[in-house]
């Protein structure tokens, strides 16, 4: 019997032990190219060319040089990002939990169509939208020019699309049926709350993991968006364009050259990602801390 127990310990512990190596392999994949990139940030073009390196080197400061030698505004382009980013990701997480609590909480003519319509927008590939939603934000502009002509010299064509974001409407709905809401929903309507306080007082709180989780996702994705600023930015002046769009410019004469100013401006637009992720992913272990609590 002491036999057979003690196999089975030596078999879990090399199971466990295969898990935490395959963990390590796996952690050390996804932090050896942004640590390789930082520290190609600190080396000269001559040193990089050399190979790779596992220490940091002393050119940081004539990097950083280079980088604003080019003419390029990086603290201009951060600004611009970390503002496009961050309303439309509070644009995008509010208005598509609030769909998604239409759509789950409320029973309406059309409501499966509405869905399906969702799940079909979703199947499309963005770029097939590309060139139609630039004719739009062309005609839309072209309409009002008379009065504002606002929305081809702005980020309102960036920003304004995030409130309709189907997959954020199916991520959040998704983890919406996972959570017991009818009791808490129905107490709350006979003590006389409207739907605006039941949403926003009593179902925000309860998606905070949903909605961190989703903040994350919209957040890098619109920090690293390239191709829509682009089309819609690229006639207007360089201070209104994203971090991204000067990162690319990086390529140009001087910086085929000063090849640590490249890798600097890239560490540079990596950063602000590492932060809002570590600051939104304390909400979503909190939340399913607090979800997996019984009373």
């Amino acid at each position: 019997m002491s036999n057979l127990v003690s196999s089975q310990r030596v078999g879990l512990n090399i199971q466990r032990g295969s898990i935490y190596v395959l963990m390590v392999f796996l952690t050390l994949l996804a932090v050896i190219p942004i640590y390789i990139m930082l520290i190609n940030a600190t080396r000269t073009t001559e040193e990089i060319n050399t190979g790779i390196a596992l220490l940091p080197g002393a050119n940081i400061a004539h990097n950083w040089e280079a980088l604003n030698r080019g003419g390029f505004g990086v603290f201009q382009g951060f600004f611009n990002s970390t503002f496009i980013a961050l309303a439309t990701t509070v644009l995008n997480v509010y208005f598509s939990a609030m769909t998604a609590f239409g759509l789950h909480v409320y029973q309406f003519k059309g409501r499966n169509i509405l869905w399906m319509a969702i799940l079909v927008i979703i199947m499309l590939p963005p770029s097939l939208s590309l060139i139609g939603f630039f004719q739009l934000i062309f005609s839309v502009n072209r309409f009002l020019m008379g009065e504002f002509g606002i929305m081809m010299h702005s980020y309102i064509p960036l920003i304004l699309p995030a409130i309709a974001g189907a997959g954020s409407v199916l991520f959040i709905r998704q983890y919406m049926a996972t959570i017991s809401t009818e009791t808490m929903l129905e107490a709350a309507r006979i003590d006389g709350a409207n739907e605006f306080f039941v949403f926003n007082k009593i179902m925000l709180p309860l998606l905070a993991p949903a909605l961190a989780a989703q903040s994350i996702f919209t957040f890098v994705a619109t920090w690293n968006s390239f191709l829509v600023p682009t089309v819609i930015l690229s006639a207007m002046d360089d201070r209104w364009h994203t971090l991204p769009m000067i990162v690319a410019r990086l390529r140009g004469d001087i910086f085929r050259i000063e090849v640590g100013g490249l890798y600097l401006g890239i560490a540079v637009s990596v950063v602000p990602v590492i932060i809002f992720y570590s600051f939104m992913s304390r909400f979503i272990i909190s939340g399913l801390t607090l979800g997996g609590v019984k009373e």
